[in-house]
């Protein structure tokens, strides 16, 4: 491990498992002048879901398996006129999927409660219904995100006091594939500042070098997804990679081989993030010195109000944050987008790698991300679900 790892979690390691977050992390004033006057408090927030599939535009591969589709739900909190909306998308090499989620939303009783700034409680219980179900609990609370943001007339990152010009640009993400087909999507993703390359299948060099082909100068992040074994062949490749103009290698080795990969980040010329391996706040402390920075996604961390806490203890940390997604509509990846202006680097795309996106909410122009001014997470529907 990294020198002084254990020291600091002796001195420290606490923050995680007390729950401890920054002021910041969870402090919010709203500005209550502004909500509109239609708004009661007295009401009852009714909860609807409904199964969608997205459908990806290529075939999209990764070191663990290849898919055309993603299962998604799509989730609805209304209350006196207002609705929030949230999503579930999940991967089938997550444990969770649709019928899962149907059972976990089944055991809601959001109609208990009555006023919809009571977040923290409502969360709260949401999140202690059952063990696990983090995608179903990442829908509930964009959901209700974005209904009090809708009732505070305001964007999250507003709430939050962030400047969204201050947003990143989102890589865009080329997944393991023949040469000519890569080279294809590289040329189809001209638009994008930052290209993602998925690595790990056993053509890592093949596929820089296919990508390279078409786009020479472009910076590229790359994501191994546990598909690397060897410390000392990891390290090799990471060098090889840097002089390929890499900016970060993500998650080199499978999160379980620790000591080897606080050894490949200490002498990695590049900074190695941690992917798998994050879900909730403790899994930042678990990364602190053993990885250089994390990546926060909505789905695998509960939703908005448990990443805001994340990114938070990151920063205290000295640690990168980079905010990432799964394949999924702009529902989620709007939500995302609400913290971007406090990261280094985003990967916010999986809205543009479907076919069949049913919102409207953040832009890509030239290559950066642009938030929306609408409230709430700043999505509107603009398709039937």
């Amino acid at each position: 491990m990294k020198h002084g790892r254990r020291d600091f979690l002796k001195k420290a390691g606490i923050l995680a498992a007390s729950g401890f977050v920054l002021p910041a992390a969870t402090g919010m004033n709203p500005p209550i002048k502004n909500i509109s006057k239609k708004y009661k408090g007295s009401g009852k927030m009714k909860l609807t879901y409904k199964e969608y599939e997205l459908q990806l535009k290529h075939v999209f591969t990764i070191s663990k398996n290849s898919r055309t589709t993603t299962p998604d739900m799509q989730v609805q909190i209304q209350y006196e006129g207002y609705t929030g909306y949230g999503e579930a998308a999940m991967p089938p090499y997550y444990p969770e999927n649709p019928e899962s989620a149907k059972r976990f939303y089944e055991q809601l009783d959001l109609g208990q409660f009555k006023d919809p700034f009571e977040m923290e409680k409502i969360l709260d219980y949401v999140d202690h219904i059952a063990p696990g179900n983090h995608f179903a609990k990442a829908s509930i609370d964009i959901a209700l995100h974005d209904l009090v943001g809708k009732i505070m007339g305001y964007p999250w990152y507003k709430i939050w006091g962030y400047d969204k010009t201050q947003a990143p640009p989102t890589s865009y993400t080329i997944g393991i594939d023949e040469p000519d087909m890569v080279k294809q999507k590289t040329r189809e993703a001209d638009r994008f500042k930052v290209l993602k390359v998925k690595l790990g299948g056993g053509n890592d060099r093949e596929m820089i070098n296919s990508v390279r082909a078409v786009a020479p100068e472009k910076p590229l992040y790359v994501d191994v997804n546990g598909g690397w074994k060897d410390k000392h062949q990891a390290l090799e490749m990471i060098h090889w990679l840097e002089e390929k103009g890499i900016v970060f290698v993500e998650q080199p080795m499978p999160d379980a081989r620790k000591e080897d990969i606080a050894w490949l980040s200490e002498k990695s010329p590049l900074p190695v993030i941690a992917d798998e391996s994050i879900q909730r706040l403790p899994s930042v402390m678990d990364a602190y010195q053993v990885y250089d920075g994390i990546n926060i996604k909505l789905m695998k961390c509960t939703g908005m109000r448990e990443a805001h806490k994340m990114l938070n203890l990151a920063r205290s940390l000295d640690m990168k944050v980079l905010m990432g997604c799964m394949v999924a509509s702009s529902c989620s990846i709007s939500a995302a987008a609400q913290l971007s202006p406090a990261i280094d680097w985003a990967d916010l795309d999986g809205n543009l790698l479907i076919s069949n996106d049913p919102f409207e909410g953040v832009l890509v122009e030239d290559g950066k991300l642009v938030l929306p001014e609408r409230p709430g997470i700043g999505v509107r529907q603009t398709s039937e679900i």
